[in-house]
């Protein structure tokens, strides 16, 4: 691509940013992200599907929504299967209901599907706009605190404790620990001198020191094929997902990827300065869109439900703010069909640290949410902890937006829930009922 193409259909000056800058932000949303070319097969295996083609299915349903997000949306923000909905497919769906993997990605597949129809019909956009104020900023708050733990169980800062104290301080003399303690002194120190690429360099820092202390082992080799795809890729059985005992598990799939893409979309807007003077996103049709093909491609690929990550903000913040940075992290993504040892050695300790100093910017939102009226802080606050406490984004939006229209009818503003904030009541509701516990 030329440089003026480029400048003229990301606009890059409009936005006040440069090739660069793209570069730096959609390398950093990779490498916070990177983990789940493992990880996320790694998950499926519990399901019964074969490690090498799941991972391939990963990288290419990342490709594919992130391209799309990129070109289409000129938006900085990344796509790649969720984590909850795959561990919810692995160990909920065929774990302890006994369905099969190939029966799960069918309800992926009619999942992705039912949102691609909300999305050009525009009712999500609708939905999306009924959404309060306060409830918004939650979201940038909720994700923060979100971000902020998984990055602390990653970084094993903070691991499983015991009954009556479910969580516990982690082994902070292990060599593991204080190189993921290192990486984050590192990335504040270096943000506190306002240096560009912080988090990146905190990164790659605690990566070498794990390399060269043996905490974490260098890869073996660079460079390897990808694994055949084939095991997996349309596997789907549409035909088994189409059963009434199935309907429980489509809604939750749906309402979890509705809602998670919702609230990582405004949430990394909020923090980028993209939401309106009314707090939309404008044209956030266009990467609901990409969300929800990404999510039909990936069950077609052979994996779960894919969406925005909230990682994506790690970008945003060393500048971020144009497609291109996405497709910068799509390319990345490519690399690693390729490239997949070298990506894959690169330690949580490393990567864990980056979470926990975005998830501390994006909780900076916090001072705006109005503490004052009751009616919008107990959901908000609802939004907020039942993120990170249920570690499931889906649980903690659905308390929110359960909570609030009740909350208006108590305080007598019963005018101020918007008609499809009462759509969005009545989904969350039938989420939590017919969540499969």
């Amino acid at each position: 691509m030329g440089k003026n193409f480029i400048e003229r259909h990301f606009r890059l000056s409009e936005q006040g940013t440069s090739v660069k800058k793209e570069f730096v932000g959609g390398l950093v949303t990779f490498m916070t992200m990177a983990y789940i070319i493992v990880v996320n097969p790694a998950i499926l295996e519990a399901a019964g599907m074969p490690f090498g083609p799941a991972m391939v299915a990963t990288i290419l349903s990342a490709i594919f929504g992130t391209v799309i997000m990129g070109i289409y949306a000129n938006r900085p923000f990344a796509i790649a299967p969720y984590m909850g909905e795959n561990a919810f497919v692995a160990y909920t769906v065929c774990g302890v209901l006994g369905y099969s993997w190939q029966t799960a990605l069918g309800a992926v597949f009619i999942s992705g599907v039912l949102l691609t129809i909300l999305t050009l019909t525009k009712s999500r956009n609708i939905m999306a706009a009924a959404v309060p104020h306060n409830l918004k900023i939650s979201f940038a708050v909720g994700i923060g605190m979100f971000i902020t733990f998984i990055g602390l169980v990653n970084s094993k800062i903070v691991v499983l404790g015991v009954e009556g104290a479910p969580l516990h301080i982690g082994p902070v003399t292990s060599p593991e620990v204080l190189i993921a303690v290192v990486g984050f002194l590192v990335m504040a120190a270096l943000m506190i001198r306002k240096v560009k690429g912080a988090v990146l360099i905190g990164i790659l820092s605690a990566a070498l020191l794990a390399f060269a202390t043996g905490v974490a082992r260098a890869p073996a080799q660079i460079v390897s094929m990808p694994p055949d795809v084939s095991a997996v890729f349309l596997q789907l059985d549409v035909m088994g997902a189409l059963s009434w005992g199935f309907f429980a598990v489509i809604l939750t799939m749906f309402t979890m990827d509705f809602l998670d893409t919702m609230g990582t979309l405004i949430g990394a807007s909020a923090k980028a300065g993209f939401l309106d003077e009314n707090g939309n996103l404008p044209e956030i049709e266009k990467p609901f869109l990409a969300d929800s093909l990404a999510t039909v491609f990936g069950a077609v690929a052979g994996t779960t439900t894919s969406g925005t990550f909230v990682e994506s903000a790690a970008g945003i913040e060393e500048g971020g703010r144009t497609g291109l940075c996405a497709l910068v992290v799509a390319a990345f993504f490519a690399l690693g069909l390729f490239f997949s040892p070298l990506f894959a050695a690169i330690p949580a300790a490393a990567t864990g640290p980056a979470l926990i100093i975005v998830g501390i910017l994006m909780m900076s939102a916090v001072k705006d949410l109005d503490f004052e009226d009751y009616a919008e802080a107990i959901p908000a606050f609802a939004v907020i902890v039942l993120m990170s406490f249920t570690y499931n984004m889906g649980v903690g939006l659905c308390a929110g937006f359960v909570l609030f229209p009740l909350l208006k009818i108590v305080q007598g503003k019963v005018r101020d829930v918007r008609p499809a904030a009462w759509v969005l009541f009545l989904l969350c509701l039938a989420f939590f009922i017919f969540y499969p516990y």
